[in-house]
């Protein structure tokens, strides 16, 4: 085939800056063929020329090819460890004015989580937490902070009356907790990350990744983090090679770097 997946991936490549070589071939593959059916067009070839010339085609697939789940306090478990054992650990290190990232934040409901969770330990002219994704309309979404009540069933029931109000059938986030963090666009995969990170967040994103993209992402994360900086990723990943890397496992979802 003239036009085959290996030119649509440079094409892409050139057009949006995403690399489709770090996502798991088979599963990306599917997703993005089903959009081309989808949209009635025959070919990886008439499809890059769809994305060159409409602006609303190409919104759609960046959307469609970024994965975009998010939910508030997702793994409830998770967010204990994080609000006894992680947060306490990290002011007794560093103080009130921690540097927090959120990586590939989707539509605002980890890093608004976060500021949360904080706030049982801090005051929220403490919170300060840069939240970045690849996706520019996900961060409109989130600077917007409007969520369904499926997305905010988790949310502990006195942050939840504390912080949400309600808006026909949607929930507000409170303009003190918005306060709180600065949205980026930022790619994993390419752009620079920021230094002397004290707590680094990224979940369930990564699991998409190739082997070995993953690896060049763990990496990262170990040199933006401070000594002593500790790094949070999804209850469904790992990293296997952390010890090489430098870092010291706490527990499965629970890295620090000494």
């Amino acid at each position: 085939m003239l036009y085959d997946y290996e030119y649509f991936k440079r094409e892409i490549l050139a057009l949006t800056g995403i690399e489709l070589n770090a996502y798991k071939e088979s599963q990306m593959k599917r997703r993005i063929d089903n959009l081309i059916s989808k949209n009635h067009i025959e070919g990886y070839d008439k499809y890059v020329l769809c994305l060159r010339t409409d602006k609303a085609k190409l919104l759609e697939f960046v959307n469609h090819i970024t994965i975009n789940v998010s939910e508030f306090y997702r793994d409830v478990p998770q967010w204990k460890v994080m609000e006894e054992k992680a947060v306490p650990e990290l002011i007794a290190r560093f103080g009130k004015n921690l540097k927090i990232w959120s990586a590939a934040c989707s539509t605002g409901d980890e890093p608004y989580s976060l500021v949360m969770a904080l706030s049982r330990h801090l005051p929220l002219s403490s919170i300060r937490i840069l939240a970045t994704d690849l996706d520019r309309e996900v961060i409109a979404k989130a600077k917007t902070g409007l969520y369904g009540e499926k997305s905010i069933m988790s949310v502990p029931q006195d942050l939840r009356r504390r912080y949400f109000k309600q808006t026909g059938s949607s929930f507000r986030i409170a303009d003190e907790i918005k306060a709180c963090v600065e949205f980026r666009e930022h790619n994993l995969l390419k752009d620079a990350y920021p230094v002397d990170c004290h707590f680094i967040v990224c979940r369930n994103v990564l699991i998409y990744f190739t082997e070995e993209a993953k690896d060049a992402v763990f990496r990262k994360f170990f040199r933006s983090l401070a000594n002593g900086g500790i790094l949070f990723i999804g209850t469904s990943e790992q990293i296997l090679n952390h010890a090489e890397i430098g870092y010291f496992r706490k527990n499965a979802f629970y890295y620090q770097k000494p």
